[in-house]
């Protein structure tokens, strides 16, 4: 038998051993964590939504009128009137014909990827996706071959050697970089290669493009472009469970196909009327979106003034790369002692040597909360002796 005592012993000595931490209070900046007020900057309510009034009204009343639990699944007796409206209004927010509704965002990616490839077929991925990307690919039994991050040359090479049926796969904006994969040319190497586009904009949605409608929106690309389009809810959105949208045909395959959505449980309705609003919510949130574009801009320039280095992103995922993963935890810990809860991120979920801190903000945030970030990144730079990037 594995010793797995002394796994765990090697994972604490190599800095890399996760714990979790005991929230108090509703989701928002200020939290009580074991029992202590923190300052939050790592969580990914993006526009704060996850305890607003309006949105928790909406799963009450649902909950008045629908109870509790889904029952079944959607292919038995669990498909709700809450659930279809609320793919009904997922397929207009993202301008596609239809729309599915998943317990979570690796349910969907898993479902997804592995009804639309199987073996004999080739998926491509980009190098950094997110690990339900990756596990859904591995799901399929396809081949799978990767391309370097954002490497849209390499992917052309490997897309023009391979015959069959091809999937080319990424996020829209990655999780751990906060950068954006090259989607123009990817949808053009995939009309020119005759290959499927799978896009998960889960951290695109809600604070990119027009209304939020996310990187594709950005871009000015539609369903001709990326045929399938998956989005989590429990980012900007505020709430849980995942979509994937795109053609009614695709959309009917995959409730024949998707094994993730034929085989597990609804989400509750009140999920997905709290849903519903906060989309609908979403995209008249312009305010919200202009004020954390400044919160993002301020954050940039004063950091990068103290000598931090930072990873080149425009979205509210604002990585501090540190490189080791001792050193990452170091300074997460010495910004804890100062109320401020950043966490660092190590491998495996990040490459050997690209350790970081995390730091994500929402429109929830001030700039009185901005002002506690910076003036304690500066302390803590000092008290751990971090050296110039």
């Amino acid at each position: 038998m594995r010793d797995f005592a002394a796994e765990l012993e090697q994972r604490r000595d190599q800095g890399l051993y996760r714990q979790r931490r005991e929230v108090d209070s509703p989701q928002q900046p200020e939290l009580v964590v074991d029992g202590r007020p923190m300052l939050a900057f790592c969580s990914n309510d993006y526009l704060g939504f996850a305890n607003d009034p309006a949105i928790i009204e909406a799963a009450r009343a649902t909950l008045s009128s629908a109870g509790l639990g889904g029952g079944a699944s959607h292919l038995i007796c669990g498909h709700h009137r809450a659930h279809h409206e609320l793919e009904q209004t997922v397929a207009s927010f993202t301008g596609r014909e239809d729309a599915l509704f998943f317990s979570t965002g690796y349910m969907a990616n898993m479902g997804v990827i592995s009804a639309l490839a199987g073996r004999g077929d080739t998926i491509f991925s980009d190098r950094l996706n997110h690990a339900s990307i990756i596990d859904g690919c591995l799901l399929s039994r396809a081949r799978i071959r990767r391309y370097p991050h954002g490497d849209t040359e390499a992917l052309a090479e490997q897309l023009a050697g391979t015959e069959g049926h091809k999937v080319v796969v990424t996020d829209g904006v990655f999780s751990m970089d906060g950068d954006l994969a090259p989607l123009a040319e990817l949808a053009r190497l995939c009309r020119t290669h005759d290959a499927l586009l799978v896009v998960d904009d889960a951290h695109g949605f809600g604070v990119l493009g027009e209304g939020g409608r996310g990187s594709l929106s950005a871009c000015g690309l539609g369903q001709d472009d990326v045929p399938v389009v998956i989005g989590t809810l429990g980012k900007a959105f505020g709430t849980s469970g995942a979509f994937v949208a795109g053609s009614s045909l695709m959309m009917d395959y995959l409730v024949q196909k998707a094994r993730t959505y034929i085989y597990t449980t609804s989400m509750p309705p009140a999920i997905a009327a709290a849903s519903t609003a906060s989309i609908r919510m979403a995209m008249a949130a312009d305010d919200r979106r202009a004020h954390l574009r400044n919160l993002i801009d301020r954050f940039r320039r004063e950091t990068q003034a103290m000598g931090y280095a930072l990873m080149p992103s425009d979205t509210p995922i604002q990585p501090i790369l540190i490189g080791g993963a001792a050193e990452a935890m170091a300074l997460s810990r010495a910004l804890e002692g100062h109320g401020i809860w950043v966490t660092a991120i190590r491998p495996p979920t990040v490459p050997q040597g690209e350790s970081r801190l995390r730091v994500t903000l929402s429109a929830a945030h001030t700039e009185a909360h901005l002002d506690r970030l910076l003036q304690a990144l500066a302390v803590c730079r000092q008290e751990i002796g971090l050296t110039a990037a």
